[in-house]
């Protein structure tokens, strides 16, 4: 390629370039300064065309052509509205299709991360049919007959025709209307389990849950880059009920799809399954044991053979519902493992973890390759100085059930990291005992299972024992990203939780306390995290977006639900605390917030209210200022996510206006906003529309 002062060159004539060369050059080294500003020139001339693309231009010009198009700032909480460029580009993308439904679908996808569907209602009213134009979908009696349509009632897949609903549907009261555009999204995701080991109840009858609870099944999203049309039931993570999976269990069932059976043999081929509801009868049988096939039941995640056999190995592959990446799954957490720790035994089913672990007491890593079932007694011992971490691999789940306690002891200095582990069976303990100088333990996406472990029907085997116990002294915890039942801390020791669940499996239970479980615990801070249950702590140190839920039960020999024996140190910040906590200084913590709030408004319109009628406000505030959860019992797809019903103080409560809780770093009310935001942008004149949470 030729250089800009060799091409200014060869502009000049060949008589000038001849005598200028019988010279030494003295103009063409002339022209070389000339070719160097030429070249600046050309640069920016070339820079000029491409700023006239949001593809190619320089990034000071991009927040330009985003006010061209009329593109509004988001709040970028997901990766498609992270980059201005990207957003801007989108922009224009979207106008060309603006008011197309398809293009909303693709808008809401985009802009909230989450799957979507877009209903125009206005084709669910019913109408007076006239014989010049009949509409036979139209008509407000639904057949009987058609078993799909009647259990699509009320949701985004809804067919059945209804009467015109006045009411507005941006206040999600009305629906069907003309102008009504509704959008449903799926705040749940589908997250796999991966040729895990089915829970045997006998020769016949299993369990797709390693934990041996019904787990309700959900279908893996056949998602689309671009939306060319409207999504159906395939297309978003909806529970699979039995009827859907038996008209359609080509769709459901097999390699890559939302579930799979699996025996020594290989995959069971779909010819030999069946959908059954395999509901108890009593006695501890089931209903509805095939006689020939394989029977599922994705309601109550059940399997059922048609025989009895001792020897049979299942393995399964499925989906469950869940809100966040939190407490261990196959999803991406490698950013989270320790990668420099070095070396490392490799662990497989059939293999003893105890076995690896006694050979790394002088440090290294313990990985479990699969997302297989262990169970095993399992204590763990690491040489000072040292650190052992206990992990599944990445993208993996490792269940361990284990025979008793899961002990943790060390010599000073020593560190322990558990990570990507679901726990069941015992409790993580690290005893008080000679020589146990253990500095550290580290739990990350991990679930030591609340209850210890689970019954059939998913309530807690053991609700008032604790999941994680430290009687040594001076050892640091850290739970990130976990869901762990009560803890119980000695005094001497403290504990930092983070984007996490504490679940003491009732409000009234004891979610944080001394190991004798009523004095005061070690030091405490929590950030961005769920408490369920009571607390009682030495020193409560940071308290920051969280939600502390919890209530005395009746009787109790507690005080308060929550207590922090030094309360002149520490700070409670942008949480909700339950009423009646003696704990450190607050700032801007619910309901007490909302009390002054109240209180001062009421104080200007009558500065001579008097006490009595103050601490009735304050009552009447503190009563509907609470937590509104969906479901509180772990195993359940909507465990602990907030309610729609929930006060907006609690929803947007945090201190960048997201929820309070383990699920703030979801962003879920910086994504409505977005959304509703878009939604101004791009519907046509005289539409309007209402988000709906489909989960």
């Amino acid at each position: 390629m030729k250089t800009p002062h060799e091409r200014i060159v060869e502009l000049l004539p060949a008589i000038y370039r001849l005598r200028d060369a019988e010279q030494g050059g003295p103009l063409e080294q002339f022209l070389t300064v000339f070719a160097e500003q030429f070249a600046v020139l050309e640069e920016d001339l070339d820079q000029l065309y491409d700023d006239l693309f949001i593809e190619t231009c320089a990034e000071w010009v991009v927040p330009y052509i985003g006010d061209l198009v009329g593109n509004r700032t988001l709040h970028g909480v997901v990766p498609k509205t992270r980059s201005r460029r990207a957003e801007v580009a989108n922009t224009i993308a979207y106008r060309r299709r603006k008011g197309t439904a398809c293009m909303l679908e693709q808008l809401a996808r985009d802009v909230t991360g989450w799957n979507a569907r877009v209903v125009e209602f206005f084709r669910l009213l019913g109408w007076t049919q006239n014989m010049n134009h009949h509409l036979p979908a139209s008509v407000y009696a639904p057949d009987q007959r058609r078993w799909e349509p009647l259990e699509r009632l009320g949701t985004a897949f809804e067919t059945a025709a209804h009467t015109v609903s006045v009411r507005r549907i941006a206040t999600e009261k009305g629906r069907y209307n003309v102008p009504n555009i509704g959008i449903f999204v799926w705040r749940l995701d589908a997250h796999s389990l991966t040729g895990s080991p089915a829970f045997k109840l006998d020769g016949r009858r299993y369990l797709f849950s390693p934990l041996g609870n019904n787990t309700q099944l959900f279908n893996l999203p056949q998602t689309e880059d671009d939306i060319t049309h409207l999504a159906e039931p395939l297309n978003v993570p909806e529970a699979i009920s039995r009827r859907v999976l038996d008209a359609h269990l080509d769709d459901y069932y097999g390699e890559d799809l939302s579930l799979l059976l699996a025996t020594g043999s290989g995959p069971v081929d779909p010819s030999e399954v069946t959908v059954c509801d395999l509901s108890d009868v009593g006695g501890g049988a089931w209903a509805h044991v095939p006689p020939t096939k394989i029977a599922i039941d994705p309601v109550l995640g059940r399997i059922a053979f048609p025989t009895a056999s001792g020897s049979r190995k299942v393995k399964v592959n499925y989906h469950w519902g869940f809100s966040a990446d939190m407490g261990g799954g196959e999803y991406e957490r490698r950013t989270s493992l320790d990668n420099e720790l070095t070396p490392i035994s490799n662990v497989v089913t059939g293999s003893s973890i105890q076995d690896a672990l006694d050979d790394r007491e002088g440090g290294g890593v313990v990985e479990i390759d699969d997302s297989g079932r262990y169970a095993e007694a399992l204590a763990i011992t690491v040489d000072g100085g040292e650190k052992i971490e206990l992990r599944a691999a990445n993208e993996h789940r490792a269940t361990m059930v284990i025979n008793g306690d899961l002990e943790i002891t060390g010599g000073a200095d020593g560190v322990v990291s558990l990570n990507g582990l679901l726990i069941t069976g015992g409790a993580v303990r690290v005893p008080e005992a000679a020589g146990n100088e253990l500095s550290r333990l580290l739990i990350r996406h991990c679930t030591l299972v609340p209850g210890i472990g689970l019954e059939r029907d998913g309530s807690p085997q053991k609700p008032n024992q604790p999941s994680l116990v430290v009687e040594a002294s001076d050892v640091k915890v850290e739970i990130t990203d976990s869901i762990i039942g009560g803890v119980r801390i000695g005094i001497g020791s403290r504990v930092e939780i983070r984007d996490s669940i504490i679940d003491a499996t009732a409000q009234s239970g004891v979610a944080y306390a001394h190991p004798d479980g009523v004095e005061a615990g070690g030091e405490l801070s929590i950030e961005r995290s769920t408490v369920i249950g009571k607390i009682h702590t030495r020193l409560l140190r940071l308290v920051s977006n969280s939600i502390l839920l919890a209530q005395l039960a009746d009787p109790d020999t507690w005080p308060a639900p929550v207590r922090s024996a030094r309360k002149q140190e520490g700070c409670l910040r942008f949480s909700f605390i339950p009423e009646g906590s003696p704990v450190p200084r607050r700032y801007r913590c619910q309901p007490d917030l909302a009390v002054r709030a109240v209180i001062e408004a009421a104080l200007e319109k009558d500065p001579n209210l008097g006490a009595a009628d103050q601490a009735d406000l304050a009552a009447g505030v503190t009563a509907r200022m609470r937590p509104v959860f969906n479901d509180l019992r772990y195993g359940r797809p909507a465990y602990a996510q907030l309610g729609t019903s929930c006060p907006s103080e609690i929803r947007t409560g945090a201190d960048d206006e997201s929820e309070m809780g383990a699920f703030h770093e979801l962003f879920q009310p910086q994504r409505e906003t977005d959304l509703r935001i878009r939604l101004d942008e791009y519907l046509r004149f005289g539409l309007e529309a209402g988000v709906f949470h489909a989960t």
